[in-house]
Parts: C-alpha cells; sequence; structure tokens
C-alpha cells in the first residue's frame, strides 16, 4: 500500500479523533524510528513514554515470542503464573498492597475512582479532589476528574463528585474539601499540564491531611512510573506512600497494560462483581511487564535515567543560554521540557523534518522524554537537531 492510499483510507475508514503529522512509520528500534521512505527519526517523546524502552525492547520482544505460542489470553476466572509472579513484584517494588490488572491509564484510574467510592461508602463520601492542569484520562469520568476544561467541556453534563483545586497551592485544597470528598489524586509532575512538578513540602501537607481526614491519597504515575524520574516510582523520590498508585504506558514496553495498586487494607474493599477488566492482566501482558522490569534492572537503568536526565537538562540549559526565547527548564530525571514565549508547535513540525521527533503542550511547552535508556551521543544528536531547528524557527 503507497502513501497516498494510506493515509486516503484514514481519512475514509477512520474517526478523525487524533491530529496527525504527515508521518508514516514501518519500523523501531531502541530510540530510532524509520518511515515508509527508509528515513530515520530520533525519537524523543515515544508514545508519550509507552515505549519506554525504547521500541521493540530486546527482552519484552523475546517474552512476547515466548509466551504467545504458550497461552495470549486468559479469562481472570482462572489463575495464571504469570500475573502471580507480576503482582508479588510490584508490591514489593512499591508498598505493600494488592494489584488491579487493565489495560491503560484511564483504566487505571477508574478503578481508582470506584476503590475511593467503595471505601467513602460507609461515611457517604464520594468526591474525589483533582488538581487544575491534571490529566487522568479519557473515560467520561477520568476526563471529568482532568483539571483542564479543554478536555472535558465538550461532553458536558459530566459526572458528578469531581473537585478541582490548584497544584501546589495548599490553601485552595483546604477551601475544597468538605464531608463528602472520600480522596485527594494528583501527577508528581503533570505531563500533559505541562510538567509541572509537585513541591515536597506541599505534598507532605496533602499527606498529612489525607491522614487526619481519612482521605484517600491517589498516585497518577501513569507517565512518571516505571524509572521516568530516576526511581522505580516517582513518590519514591518524595518519600512519600499513597494508598492508590496507577500505572501505564511504559509497564507493558509497548504493549497495552495498566495497573492499580492499592494498600492491603483497602483493597479488598474491590470484592467480586465490583469491578472488572476483560483483557487486563493477561498472560501475554503480563510476561510483557516482567520483561520490562528485568530489563530495568539487569541494565541499571535507573542510574542511566539520573546520569542522562542530568546531562540532557545541562544541554537544555545551554540552549536556553543561546535562544533567549526559552523562558525555563522543567522536570525531572528523563522528563523533561523547556517552556517557550510563543507557541510551540512550528518546532516540532521543523524538528520532525529535520529527524527529531518531540511534543508541544500547553501551546508553548516542549516535552523531551526519550527512552530510559537512551545513550549520550543520542542525546547530543537530538540538541543538534533542537538548536538547528530553533534556529530555522527563528525562535
Amino acid at each position: 500500500m503507497d502513501k497516498e492510499k494510506i493515509i486516503k483510507n484514514y481519512n475514509d475508514y477512520v474517526i478523525p479523533s487524533y491530529r496527525k503529522q504527515n508521518l508514516i512509520f514501518v519500523k523501531g528500534q531502541g530510540s530510532y524510528l524509520w518511515d515508509i521512505d527508509g528515513k530515520k527519526y530520533l525519537d524523543f517523546f515515544p508514545g508519550w513514554a509507552v515505549s519506554g524502552l525504547g521500541h521493540c525492547p530486546p527482552l519484552v520482544v523475546e517474552r512476547i515470542k515466548e509466551q504467545v505460542e504458550l497461552l495470549i489470553h486468559l479469562s481472570n476466572n482462572y489463575y495464571h503464573p504469570w500475573q502471580a509472579i507480576l503482582a508479588e513484584k510490584l508490591s514489593k517494588l512499591s508498598f505493600d498492597g494488592k494489584v488491579f490488572f487493565c489495560n491503560s491509564g484511564a483504566e487505571a484510574n477508574e478503578a481508582a475512582i470506584k476503590l475511593t467510592r467503595l471505601y467513602g461508602r460507609k461515611k457517604g463520601r464520594y468526591k474525589i479532589i483533582s488538581m487544575e492542569n491534571s490529566f487522568h484520562g479519557r473515560t467520561l469520568a477520568t476526563v471529568t476528574m482532568t483539571g483542564q476544561k479543554k478536555y472535558n467541556e465538550m461532553f458536558e453534563p459530566l459526572p458528578e463528585g469531581f473537585i478541582y483545586a490548584k497544584f501546589n497551592d495548599f490553601h485552595d485544597l483546604i477551601s475544597k474539601i468538605d464531608s463528602k470528598v472520600a480522596g485527594i489524586i494528583l501527577e508528581l509532575i503533570q505531563g500533559e499540564g505541562g510538567v509541572n512538578v509537585v513541591d515536597q513540602d506541599y505534598l507532605k501537607k496533602v499527606k498529612d491531611l489525607c491522614e487526619k481526614q481519612d482521605l484517600l491519597l491517589i498516585f497518577d504515575e501513569v507517565q512518571t512510573g516505571f524509572g521516568r524520574t530516576g526511581e522505580f516510582f516517582a513518590y519514591q523520590l518524595f518519600k512519600i506512600e499513597p494508598d492508590i498508585m496507577t500505572l501505564a504506558k511504559t509497564i507493558g514496553g509497548g504493549f497495552p497494560m495498566g495497573a492499580m495498586i492499592a494498600k492491603r487494607e483497602i483493597a479488598d474493599l474491590m470484592g467480586p462483581g465490583t469491578h472488572a477488566s476483560t483483557f487486563g492482566g493477561s498472560p501475554l501482558a503480563c510476561a510483557c511487564c516482567l520483561g520490562v522490569i528485568e530489563t530495568i534492572e539487569k541494565e541499571n537503568l535507573l542510574v542511566n535515567v539520573k546520569n542522562m536526565g542530568e546531562y540532557l537538562k545541562k544541554k537544555l540549559e545551554e540552549l536556553k543560554e543561546e535562544f533567549k526565547s526559552i523562558k525555563r527548564i522543567k522536570g525531572i530525571g528523563l522528563m523533561l521540557a523547556f517552556e517557550l514565549e510563543k507557541d510551540g508547535n512550528q518546532l516540532v513540525d521543523i524538528c520532525s523534518k529535520n529527524g527529531l521527533l518531540i511534543n508541544c503542550t500547553h501551546t508553548n511547552v516542549i516535552r523531551i522524554m526519550p527512552a530510559i535508556n537512551v545513550k549520550k551521543e543520542e542525546i547530543d544528536q537530538a540538541v543538534e537537531i533542537l538548536k538547528k531547528s530553533l534556529r530555522e524557527a527563528e525562535i
């Protein structure tokens, strides 16, 4: 099928719910993608961090090949070894809890909403406070929980029970608490919201508030989890444990997967009949996730994230010195961004033309989130393309 036919088929048969760049990719390996014409691109925003180990990570590919010939899917009414092994592994990597398996971050956050309501039910509590500029998914409940009108106002009337507070503003959060609030959810680094990092002092106050008022503290680590910040989970940087944590993206190494981990004392509220996910935690998905964990541990990738994150941030700071339209550098580890004084979408397009894939959010925030096994020479290549593209964009 040639390029024109592929694009025509999309226009004729695929619902246009995504903005697309005029790129057709057919192959990926590590930090690189190749388009249909054979042109090579450096991918520094691999699938919104889904391909957190790069494209087609060898151990995950090996696990897929092994498992796909044995058992692809199994009803969750039965047991299989990989889910049992993975649940224990995730609990030991994080906090003492139990795991619900699903297919995406939105599903993981839906599970967190349900568990929070089950927890608050006896006291008549059901509301959840989320943060302005947050992003939690595209289902009707999770898009309502997302604190950005551009994502949810078109679907009004929205489900009740969600309140928004200003990120990193404890006084505003306190003002939103009432007798119906059951939990508070936040991202430790707001990705879609502009790569905004939570303040340590604010987070400690939120934790203390939840303990005093018997509220559940939920961390959405869909994008920050699995090594992105230099710890396995971002909350470990701040040394504050949640009651519930949601995961997806890098967890499957490119294969669709999500999970919710809940502390043991609340997890069993979600008994038989309360929630389900037909494809969640399949043998194939669990084999992929175990391959991801094994790769992170064997290749010492948490250290790589810290080292390469520092190096990339230094290179971006050097760009900021050269290009005065770069206002500031934000982020932790390999979840970084720079904020421009003007619209950044033109820069994204020029970078694509020059062979670098990045992302723009909030109009002027350029997100740079390479694979966590990125190499120094790949960062150097990316920065050179950025420099060239910034000049072409006259930014």
